[in-house]
C-alpha cells in the first residue's frame, strides 16, 4: 500500500486499518485529480473481458507516460452506487461502468516485486 491522503480527500481502502503515520505515512494528494470512468455498452461476460483489456492498455500507457493509476473499486461493489455511475449523463446511450479509475501525478513508489527474466522466460536455443 502507498500512502494515504493527509486530508482525507481521497476515498481508499486501508485493508489493515493501519493508519499510524508509521506504517502508511500520509502525504498531500494532488487536489484536483482525474477521475475516469471505464465503461462498456452492457455487462455480460463478454463485456467484463473488453473492459478488463481495456484496464490493461489504460494502466499500461499511464505507466509509460508517468501517470500515477489507482483502482477505486469500492463504488462497483455497491450496486446502488454502480446504478448511480452507470446513470451519469454522456453524449451517447447508457452505459455500463466497470471501474473508476483515479488517475494524476505523484511521488515514486517501490517498485513491485519481480522474479528474474530467466525464471519466466524460456529461451529457444
Amino acid at each position: 500500500m502507498g500512502p494515504q491522503d493527509a486530508l482525507d480527500r481521497v476515498p481508499t481502502r486501508d485493508f489493515g486499518a493501519h493508519r499510524h503515520p508509521e506504517m502508511l505515512p500520509a502525504r498531500a494528494f494532488e487536489t484536483r485529480p482525474t477521475l475516469a470512468l471505464l465503461s462498456t455498452a452492457h455487462d455480460r461476460r463478454t463485456d467484463w473481458l473488453r473492459a478488463g483489456q481495456a484496464l490493461e492498455h489504460v494502466l499500461v500507457l499511464a505507466t509509460r507516460r508517468g501517470v500515477r493509476a489507482s483502482l477505486l473499486h469500492q463504488a462497483m461493489e455497491w450496486p446502488d452506487l454502480r446504478r448511480a455511475l452507470d446513470g451519469l449523463p454522456t453524449d451517447g446511450p447508457r452505459v455500463c461502468t466497470q471501474m473508476v479509475i483515479r488517475l494524476g501525478y505523484g511521488p515514486e513508489g517501490p517498485a513491485s516485486p519481480r522474479r528474474p527474466v530467466e525464471e519466466v522466460v524460456e529461451a529457444d536455443v
